[in-house]
């Protein structure tokens, strides 16, 4: 090994500590700046309280009201005064809940509710000035008296004001589409950027345990040099090997592939070999009974002073037999 390669591994965990530092530096300053940017926030980012202007201007006016009346009673002996502020149930309501714990959903109850009843109080306005002017074109002096001529003139220009308006609210819709869009979007983030902000603080301590375990893995290996000479190879050879095994691998699973299609021939190969064995047995079993058999009708026959017994004599009797035929017959074995 030259010296360039020992002072290259001797400055390499160096590297490593150093790079690890400076990610802990890295987080601590991040993590400084998200404190100080929570402790100027004041409150937590939250739905937007669509009812405090309400509630403060009410709040206004019952203030306003509470002085006129104290200084109307002093003027008038101090007689006392139930004039009142006057205020929906649903006004209140909404204030109040808005106040509590807004909601996604509470806030899309609330602005349905208000475009319904705004959408009433339009059509009641349109309908109290159009008899108001309808009463004073009748008694009026002199009477106003409207042409054909300007009745289409009228038509024509509200047909154009409702074909602008129409297109106002076409491009009104689509922006407060692309506005829910992106408040969703940015909802999503801020979720995102939440657990992001999470992970972070617990980021330093995980790299503090990780960098431990390596000081730990790094002392085993000084202390037991040359155990596992796999473990200080270089990236790129360790890449290499890497591969390597993962060929050899491959290679494996072939084959295991190779012989799992081959298994169902030898399987029903090995049953066939199987049932020959069992017919060759059942056969051999029954060679051996009849060799037994025989073995004992001879023994039987010899302490009987018999040469043969009477299956041999048999035997012997088919058997010459046989010979006398062949021989008058001119047959050839």
């Amino acid at each position: 090994m030259t010296p360039r390669a020992r002072t290259t591994r001797a400055t390499t965990p160096r590297s490593g500590s150093s790079d690890v530092t400076a990610l802990l530096q890295r987080a601590a300053e991040v993590l400084q700046v998200l404190g100080s940017l929570d402790a100027s926030t004041r409150d937590e980012i939250t739905i937007i309280k669509i009812s405090e202007p309400i509630s403060s201007a009410l709040h206004s006016a019952a203030t306003k009201n509470a002085s006129s009346n104290s200084g109307n009673d002093e003027s008038h002996n101090q007689q006392p005064s139930t004039a009142a502020p006057r205020t929906s149930d649903v006004s209140a309501h909404s204030a109040s809940s808005a106040l509590d714990a807004p909601t996604p959903a509470s806030l899309e109850a609330d602005l349905a509710h208000y475009k319904e009843l705004f959408a009433k109080l339009r059509f009641s306005y349109v309908e109290q000035v159009t008899k108001e002017k309808f009463i004073r074109a009748i008694v009026g002096d002199p009477p106003l008296i409207v042409t054909p001529q300007e009745n289409a003139d009228l038509e024509a220009s509200n047909m154009a004001a409702k074909a602008s308006l129409k297109a106002l609210k076409t491009e009104v819709a689509l922006l407060v589409e692309d506005l829910e869009s992106r408040s969703r979007e940015l909802a999503a983030r801020y979720e995102r950027v939440k657990l992001d902000r999470v992970k972070l603080r617990e980021l330093p301590g995980k790299m503090e345990e990780l960098q431990k375990r390596v000081d730990e893995l790094r002392t085993k290996q000084a202390i037991q040099p040359g155990s596992q000479p796999e473990m200080n190879l270089p990236l790129a050879k360790t890449a290499v090997l890497v591969e390597e095994r993962r060929q050899k691998v491959r290679e494996l699973e072939r084959q295991v592939e190779q012989l799992s299609s081959l298994a169902p021939r030898k399987r029903k190969e090995m049953e066939r070999l199987q049932m020959e064995v069992t017919a060759l047995a059942a056969k051999r079993a029954q060679v051996s009974a009849a060799a037994r058999e025989a073995k004992r009708r001879r023994e039987n026959a010899q302490k009987a002073g018999e040469t043969y017994d009477e299956m041999e004599a048999k035997g012997r009797w088919y058997r010459a037999s046989e010979a006398a035929l062949r021989e008058m017959l001119g047959l050839k074995e």
